[in-house]
């Protein structure tokens, strides 16, 4: 068994979460959820995302509901992504534009609210260690979103790309396809440039990956493979 790659990020102490949602019982449920899980420990909750942060300085993600006191916050999800937050989108918009303009805003993922205790925790788990992680409800937005506008990446531009989300460091990709660190960057620099020359910008990972699902250059079943490929690898962002 590889090294857990939460405690290669945390150390002995347990993940801690910052819950943002303006309905007490998701809340309440979200918490009794992660509350099974021992690597994970909520450190404050509530409806206004500055006040949770307040209580909870120190929170390694922020939980967040996409949609407060009637309001979408995207900006507000915006500013704790350029803030350096890890916040993972807790929402029941699940259509393709509102979860890529998530992803887009910096979310690291996104999660809806109707998938269950297992996805969110696992969710939970890879953000805090920034690795990808792909619930069904995103797998099925990007897959197969036919786009006249879709890059046309080379061969290991893609195999780098691959390797990297799934929770790979750049030197480990490096040494898996005996290339320097440097090349690697090379190659996800360069998909990023042609996204954005597309208008499609991908200023994070978790936007790259949404963008190269929906345009079938990785399959979201390949992102899982990290669990038995990449667990002895400690992840970078």
């Amino acid at each position: 068994m590889g090294a857990d790659p939460v405690a290669a990020v945390t150390g002995d102490r347990p993940v801690g979460v910052a819950i943002v949602d303006d309905h007490p019982v998701v809340v309440e449920g979200v918490r009794a959820w992660l509350a099974t899980e021992p690597r994970l420990t909520v450190l404050a909750t509530g409806d206004d995302p500055d006040a949770v942060l307040r209580a909870a300085p120190d929170a390694d993600v922020v939980l967040l509901d996409l949609r407060l006191h009637g309001r979408m916050a995207l900006d507000k999800l915006a500013e704790l992504s350029a803030a350096g937050r890890r916040v993972v989108v807790y929402s029941e918009h699940t259509d393709p534009q509102t979860m890529l303009a998530a992803l887009d805003a910096g979310a690291v993922a996104f999660l809806a609210k109707h998938e269950g205790r297992e996805h969110c925790v696992e969710t939970v788990l890879a953000a805090a260690s920034d690795r990808p992680y792909v619930p069904p409800a995103l797998a099925g937005a990007m897959v197969g979103d036919p786009r006249p506008d879709r890059p046309m990446l080379s061969d290991k531009e893609r195999e780098a790309l691959l390797l990297w989300f799934q929770s790979m460091s750049k030197a480990s990709v490096a040494r898996r396809m005996q290339i320097s660190e440097h090349t690697v960057k090379q190659y996800v620099d360069r998909a990023r440039i042609k996204y954005t020359r597309a208008g499609r910008p991908a200023a994070t990972k978790a936007a790259l990956l949404a963008r190269a699902i929906e345009d079938g250059l990785v399959r979201p079943e390949e992102i899982g493979i990290y669990r038995s490929q990449a667990t002895h690898d400690r992840p970078t962002p």
